[in-house]
This record gives C-alpha cells, sequence and structure tokens, in this order.
C-alpha cells in the first residue's frame, strides 16, 4: 500500500479555515442561481469569492484546466467545463465541483441542486446527500476506506439508483488529489482496503446515476457523461479522519435551507 500523507492539527486547522470559506462561497452560489444564467456565469462567481477571499482556484492548477470549477447539468457527471451558451433552465439538474488552494492546502467541494427547487428528483437528491452524510459517518479511525466505498453503495443501491464504479473520491491536501482513492463501490475485500488513521485529510465523493452508472467522455475531453442518457448526481465534501472521528472541513448549509 502507497503511504498516506498525515497532517498535523495545525496543518488540519488551516484546511478548515480554507474549507469554510469555500463552504460559504457555494453555499452563496447556489443562492444565486436562476434559470437563463450561464455554467461560465457561475464559475465566474465562484472565482471572483475565492479570489477576494484570498484563495486561489484549485482547479485552475490542474494540467490544461482553464476554469475554476466544474458545472454540470442533467446526465454530465463530473469534469464539465463551464460554457457562456449552456443557460441553466428550469427543472435542470445543476452540479457544481470547486476546489480553493489556502495557504498551501486544498479543499474540494461539490453538490447537486434542481434548479427552481426539490420536485421531480427529490428522491434521487436525498439518496445523494444521505449517502454522503453515512460515508464520512464511516471514516473513523480503525475503520478502513472500504467502509466508506461500502456505506456509499449501500444507501445509492438500496435506493434504486447506481454509483459509477469507475469514478472515486481521494486524498487530498498539498496536493488536490493525493492517496488513498476513495471507490463508491466495495471493489475488494474490506481488509485489503486502506486503514484510516488520524491525521488523514479525504474528498468523500458520492458520484451515480438514476440509471446504469456507466459513462462515456464528450468530445472536449474533459466532460464525463452518463452513456444512457439518464441524470447523474454529485455530492462531496472535504473531511478529517480524527481521533474523535471524523471533522467536516467543507461545511455547506444550503440544503438546511430547504
Amino acid at each position: 500500500m502507497a503511504k498516506i500523507p498525515l497532517k498535523s492539527p495545525e496543518e488540519i486547522k488551516v484546511m478548515a479555515e480554507g474549507g469554510e470559506k469555500l463552504g460559504r462561497i457555494l453555499d452563496e452560489v447556489l443562492g444565486k442561481i436562476e434559470p437563463g444564467v450561464s455554467t461560465l456565469e457561475i464559475d465566474s462567481w465562484i472565482e471572483n469569492r475565492i479570489v477576494e477571499a484570498g484563495g486561489e482556484p484549485s482547479f485552475k492548477r490542474v494540467p490544461r484546466y482553464h476554469w475554476t470549477s466544474c458545472v454540470g447539468l442533467n446526465d454530465e457527471v463530473v469534469h464539465s467545463i463551464p460554457k457562456k451558451e449552456k443557460l441553466i433552465r428550469p427543472g435542470d439538474l445543476l452540479k457544481i465541483d470547486s476546489g480553493m488552494l489556502w495557504r498551501g492546502w486544498n479543499t474540494d467541494l461539490s453538490w447537486t441542486i434542481e434548479v427552481g427547487g426539490k420536485t421531480r428528483f427529490s428522491k434521487f437528491l436525498q439518496a445523494g446527500e444521505k449517502a454522503l452524510v453515512m460515508a464520512i459517518e464511516a471514516a473513523c479511525p480503525g475503520n478502513r476506506v472500504g467502509h466508506i466505498s461500502e456505506a456509499i453503495q449501500r444507501v445509492i443501491e438500496g435506493a434504486g439508483f447506481h454509483p459509477v464504479e469507475v469514478l472515486t473520491g481521494h486524498g487530498i491536501g498539498r496536493k488536490l488529489h493525493e492517496e488513498p482513492l476513495i471507490p463508491g463501490v466495495l471493489k475488494e475485500p474490506l481488509l485489503k482496503t486502506f486503514p484510516l488513521e488520524p491525521g488523514m485529510t479525504l474528498a468523500i465523493e458520492v458520484i451515480y446515476g438514476q440509471g446504469t452508472g456507466e459513462i462515456v467522455l464528450e468530445s472536449d475531453g474533459w466532460t464525463i457523461s452518463t452513456k444512457d442518457g439518464k441524470i447523474a448526481g454529485l455530492f462531496e465534501k472535504t473531511i478529517a479522519v480524527t481521533e474523535s472521528g471524523p471533522l467536516v472541513l467543507t461545511p455547506v448549509r444550503f440544503s438546511e435551507k430547504g
């Protein structure tokens, strides 16, 4: 097994500072979403707020990616390029994924909403939010990465949907993507997965589809969509594993507002 970078309490505190800022930014942006806004405009809002907060967009540090966020609609799963011509419509399923570098440390955060309120896709969205809650609860010392994967799979499949098996969450810290990978399904015996230790910082992602969960890469070379054209959801938070249990570093309060 690869060596997992462990963070000190002081380093986790800095990540929590950045994560709190990123969470507030996403909350603010989600509250501004309305039909007619372009996905590129959303990206611009996020970039401006990250810079105003004293941070740097993590995603712009990814080679060949030139945007602050990924903003996907409906059947788009992840890595959706923001575009001026892509306008939000009532009833769209909107996914926003962004990261922030704060004092040398990254945090990563994603959320999905139905534009205009939770009506058509309420069961679908509730499953993703619940799976993220249960996955975070499983991120305790003494457990393993497989416990996180198992929690995601149990909730998503139990609701009648399918995790996207080939896409994963990941470790995070000085680098945006670190070990370990965190699948949304248990792919190997539990005891062969990474043990969770205090000091690990993880971007836990629930990536799932209404249909089969199979995916295709679009012609832009970034956007990944569902193969069957059915909707996809994405929920992600950055957490730290501590002696007393998981600590959420990127709080999102949008769902609490109703």
